[in-house]
């Protein structure tokens, strides 16, 4: 199978855009579209983040919670959208239509990919080190890393999103980023004109 999108990492940004994109499937450019997500790259900042001042998440929140309820949330309202866990991500490289993903266990096909890691050290998939440089928002001190880009591109085809993007470290900075990919991509399926995508609740 050849995926239409293919997101690396399960963190903030990587499952925001996953939402995004899946609650766009039952419209008529993205019907049939493949979306896939690799959830467990490296190990997340949200593992250790307690939220007090995230509209809309309860205070006292966990960020090792949202990693859980995330997951079954998108499996519960997109299940469309494929979950692939358990797999590290060793290579992103250039194919005459798309790019081919190298995990430790598994080959994937797709024709755009992005990229959802932490800004981190180190940072090892092959096809991507030309684009690493120094995190422009981040305190030099922590040495942290961002993949050279424009508005999230990096190439066509190829996008980052959250801190990896070049954005600090905050939740509500992070999904945005992950929402932002997403609803570019909608865009160019929706034949470049301008789209996202609201749910809205109907009173009678």
């Amino acid at each position: 199978m050849v995926y239409d999108v293919l997101i690396v990492g399960g963190g903030v940004s990587g499952m925001q855009c996953a939402l995004v994109l899946g609650s766009a499937l039952s419209k008529t450019y993205a019907k049939g579209k493949k979306i896939g997500i690799i959830l467990h790259q490296r190990s997340s900042h949200l593992q250790d983040a307690l939220f007090n001042n995230v509209l809309g998440l309860a205070p006292g929140t966990l960020g090792k919670d949202i990693l859980v309820q995330g997951k079954k949330q998108l499996k519960q309202l997109y299940p469309k959208v494929v979950q692939i866990e358990n797999e590290k991500v060793l290579a992103v490289l250039d194919e005459n239509e798309g790019y081919k993903i190298v995990s430790n266990k598994e080959e994937y096909h797709s024709k755009k990919v992005v990229i959802a890691l932490n800004y981190s050290k180190p940072f090892d998939i092959a096809g991507l080190e030309q684009y690493v440089e120094r995190h422009i928002r981040a305190n030099a001190m922590k040495d942290r890393i961002q993949l050279r880009n424009f508005n999230h591109l990096i190439k066509e085809g190829l996008y980052v999103c959250g801190t990896l993007a070049g954005w600090r470290s905050q939740f509500a900075i992070a999904a945005g980023s992950g929402a932002s990919v997403a609803t570019d991509i909608l865009t160019i399926w929706n034949e470049h004109v301008p789209t996202k995508v609201h749910d809205k609740h109907k009173t009678e």
